[in-house]
């Protein structure tokens, strides 16, 4: 494919477009993940994550015809983007605040940052293959596309989380809704499980039934964990 020729620079706009519906998921993970770090950590884990998600995505692409042969994967890793979501929401602010405070070390921070860090890549590992394959098709083969379509990506997931950091922390309430979107693309990839194809095609209601109970029960789930952890300590409901 000739650089600038019109079939390259159609393919180009195709990557970016593809790059901004799904870079958002993983921006979402980033900035939920880094938010209970202490705020000289949060923009370190925001660009390491970052780093860390391109370079899964470099090792997705360089296998990715492996992959489309696996079978159950899209299944196995919608499962397992359900428990980050639920991970994500329910997780403890204020004990991981009080970790880093009573140590008052580097290595509770550490221990802190490298966590967030490993939530980012796994999840980004887990999501990156609708990217991934969504990048390969649309570069035709084209080396040079798939290398722009991984590069646009980075400023798109470091800008994306940065502001959605920020709106996290002046609204919480976003929290849910950007757990609701990773439960949401945990149902998706599971219904989109080639596997599981012939019978989303001869029960079709149960595809949408699915993706409300994903979304609901990790949200549900969520809300009640943290209502309890915010209850005063040996209070009971009447």
């Amino acid at each position: 494919m000739e650089i600038f020729s019109y079939p390259f620079l159609t393919a180009l706009v195709a990557i970016i477009i593809i790059d901004l519906v799904l870079a958002g998921d993983n921006a979402i993970v980033i900035a939920l993940a880094a938010r209970t770090l202490p705020k000289e950590l949060q923009k370190k884990a925001i660009v390491w994550g970052t780093l860390g998600a391109i370079g899964v995505r470099v090792v997705m692409t360089l296998i990715v015809v492996w992959l489309l042969g696996v079978p159950g994967l899209r299944f196995v890793g919608g499962v397992l983007l359900i428990w980050i979501a639920y991970k994500l929401l329910a997780s403890d602010d204020h004990a991981e605040d009080h970790e880093v405070n009573a140590a008052g070390g580097e290595a509770a921070k550490k221990t802190t940052f490298w966590g967030a860090l490993r939530t980012i890549i796994i999840a980004d590992a887990v999501m990156g293959l609708d990217n991934v394959l969504g990048v390969a098709g649309a570069a035709k083969g084209s080396f040079l596309l798939v290398v722009l379509g991984l590069a646009i990506s980075i400023p798109i997931m470091v800008w994306g989380s940065t502001l959605i950091l920020k709106l996290v922390e002046r609204f919480p309430a976003i929290i849910y809704i950007g757990a609701g979107v990773l439960a949401w693309t945990a149902a998706a990839m599971i219904s989109h499980e080639p596997k599981l194809q012939p019978f989303f095609e001869a029960y079709p209601w149960v595809r949408y039934g699915m993706y409300a109970v994903i979304v609901g029960g990790v949200l549900g789930v969520g809300y009640l964990v943290n209502r309890h952890r915010r209850r005063p300590a040996g209070s009971a409901d009447s």
